[in-house]
């Protein structure tokens, strides 16, 4: 009996698996109405702040549609860099199921083990990738990876301060604009400005090419106003800046939104970057995570999605989807031209990543010999400061005397 009991329980558990991996296979025949039971289920997915359509301005809440559709719910929490995920990731005590890194983490992250390889039978929606995100250097034929969007990195200027559109990213040192450039507060993105402006590959691992680059961005220190992020938009919009790099999704929602500011992709090249849907190796629920990146491959889903988040769908299908002034923007879907000379990012060796490190800290303080003068006049300060210590001893010891 208890043999038969088991068979019986080993069936019903694979039975309630079955069927909600199928409900996002029949979800579409369901009507906007209706809504699949719970699965009791939640699979939790780590992104980017501001990177999913959420139900605001009368867009699609995409999370609560994969839960209407497949039953499984969605716990979403955000990250800023990759760095951070890998963090969050390496330490141990993060309980993931969907991840979106950038394609030099997704490289790192399957170099040390920590990624699933996807189960494509459960992601038939991967038909609609372009055959050219297929097949990328940093996952060969996307055993570890899908791709949820891609983009450039850019220019923003303001047109009342520059009347001409750049060409180069030889304007983020030009003195006349001192004081008005931002720079990217991310040594990777920094790193990478530079190493387009002395033709260097963004992955050289020729340790002489980084010193290079680290001098020109010392180079350019004292003309930053300062190194931001998320910050850039405000300062861009209210005109305490007049230049600053960034993605082009974000581009086209500040061009959009402001007549003063024009965005460029710089004549020398820049970064091409794609960031990919992964299950972490420490996931408990692989299958419905699949089941959350097949939904996110479906290109009525895709198309709403990127219509809000404002990048570059790699689902040509999902075109359909999006506002024609988007699909024929350079900014979002850039000429062949534009893509012949850009770079993605791969993982860097060890020894350049530290290298890569230390030489950020130098420039962000402004190099080797600003920080031995600040020690310099802290030493300084310490004696000055010992000496009056010793002196007052002494005297109240002459006085007790």
């Amino acid at each position: 009996m208890k043999k038969y009991s088991k068979i019986l329980a080993v069936l019903f558990s694979f039975l309630i698996l079955f069927s909600s991996l199928t409900f996002c296979v029949t979800a579409d025949e369901l009507s906007e109405d209706e809504a699949a039971p719970l699965t009791g289920v939640t699979i939790n997915v780590y992104n980017w702040g501001e990177y999913i359509s959420n139900g605001t301005d009368g867009s699609l809440d995409v999370n609560a549609e994969f839960t209407r559709r497949t039953g499984i719910q969605v716990n979403y929490t955000t990250f800023d860099s990759n760095e951070s995920l890998y963090s969050k990731l390496a330490g141990g005590g993060a309980d993931y199921d969907v991840i979106i890194p950038s394609e030099y983490m997704v490289s790192k992250l399957i170099n040390e083990g920590m990624l699933h390889e996807l189960d494509f039978n459960n992601i038939p929606n991967f038909q609609y990738i372009d055959e050219k995100f297929r097949d990328p250097a940093y996952d060969p034929e996307c055993k570890h990876s899908v791709p949820y969007t891609w983009g450039l990195v850019g220019i923003f200027y303001n047109k009342d301060h520059i009347k001409e559109a750049p060409t180069s990213w030889e304007i983020l040192w030009d003195e006349q604009y001192s004081g008005k450039i931002l720079m990217f507060d991310n040594p990777r993105d920094a790193f990478a400005i530079a190493f387009s402006r002395l033709g260097f590959s963004l992955n050289s691992t020729d340790a002489n090419h980084w010193e290079e680059a680290a001098m020109l961005l010392k180079e350019q220190k004292p003309l930053v106003q300062a190194y931001v992020m998320d910050q850039i938009f405000d300062k861009m919009e209210s005109g305490e800046a007049w230049l600053a790099p960034y993605y082009s999704g974000d581009a086209g929602t500040l061009v959009d939104n402001n007549e003063h500011i024009g965005f460029i992709f710089p004549e020398e090249g820049t970064n091409y970057f794609v960031d990919s849907m992964c299950i972490p190796i420490t996931s408990t629920h692989k299958a419905e995570a699949e089941a959350y990146i097949n939904f996110m491959c479906d290109p009525e889903i895709a198309g709403a999605n990127m219509d809000f988040v404002g990048y570059s769908t790699p689902i040509s299908a999902a075109k359909e989807y999006l506002s024609e002034e988007a699909v024929n923007n350079e900014i979002f879907y850039p000429s062949e031209e534009t893509l012949s000379k850009t770079e993605a990012f791969t993982t860097l060796p060890d020894d350049i990543s530290t290298l890569l490190d230390s030489l950020w800290a130098e420039v962000k303080m402004g190099g080797p010999g600003d920080s031995l003068t600040l020690i310099l006049i802290i030493a300084v300060f310490l004696a000055i400061y010992i000496w009056i210590i010793i002196h007052k001893r002494l005297k109240r010891k002459r006085e007790l005397m």
